[in-house]
């Protein structure tokens, strides 16, 4: 099992904390409010409160927090977070919904990497996955998939095993550069919820053709 640390008080992170509680997970809640934080973990029952801007003691490190505040977060915690693997579940999705706030050659999870130490490994998760559909897990028989991408094997495969807890199916993509193509997968999804599918009780996935 994982050691894991969440940064972030919101629907996601207590959706994913609920989840690697269940699978036998070690999760530390972090928060810029500490009274929140400490409600959040008395509710999940079994989960740790962790001090805003030092070192994280989960090997694993979620960043669950809106993309316009996550540079400015890794940059706060800074070498606090030196050879930690940190998993980046934003989507940089502009506010019209019709592109990305990072350069059109980067991704929101180049742009942490970039104010990563350097020891430090980003890993691409879950932003394609919405949280009430990452609570509810598997519907109907079907497996929900996570699709990963970063540029270390060893932090991948932690996060692989990771997701695998949590009963769900990871599904490697490539390379950290393949993040700007999950985040497109992200910007899909609220296409479909706006223009067609009309509600987010979905997920997107892989099915074997035999």
């Amino acid at each position: 099992m994982s050691s894991i640390s969440i940064i972030g008080l919101g629907n996601v992170a207590r959706a994913l904390a609920a989840r690697a509680l269940e699978g036998d997970n070690a999760v530390e809640i972090i928060g810029r409010d500490p009274a929140k934080a400490k409600e959040l973990a008395a509710a999940l029952g079994g989960a740790t409160v962790g001090t805003a801007g030092t070192v994280p003691a989960g090997d694993i490190v979620v960043l669950a927090v809106p993309y316009v505040g996550a540079t400015a977060v890794v940059r706060e915690y800074g070498d606090a977070l030196r050879g930690k693997v940190i998993v980046d579940i934003t989507n940089p999705v502009a506010p019209d919904l019709q592109g990305f706030v990072v350069p059109h050659d980067s991704s929101g999870a180049q742009e942490i990497a970039k104010a990563a130490p350097d020891d430090a490994h980003v890993v691409k998760a879950f932003n394609t996955v919405f949280s009430h559909v990452l609570s509810a897990g598997p519907a109907e028989g079907r497996p929900l998939d996570v699709f990963i991408a970063g540029d270390n094997a060893q932090a991948k495969a932690r996060v692989s095993a990771f997701v695998e807890t949590l009963g769900l199916r990871p599904w490697d993509t490539g390379e950290l550069s393949m993040a700007r193509a999950l985040e497109n997968v992200g910007l899909l999804e609220l296409g479909l919820m706006n223009h067609s599918v009309k509600h987010t009780n979905f997920s997107l996935g892989i099915t074997l053709l035999s």
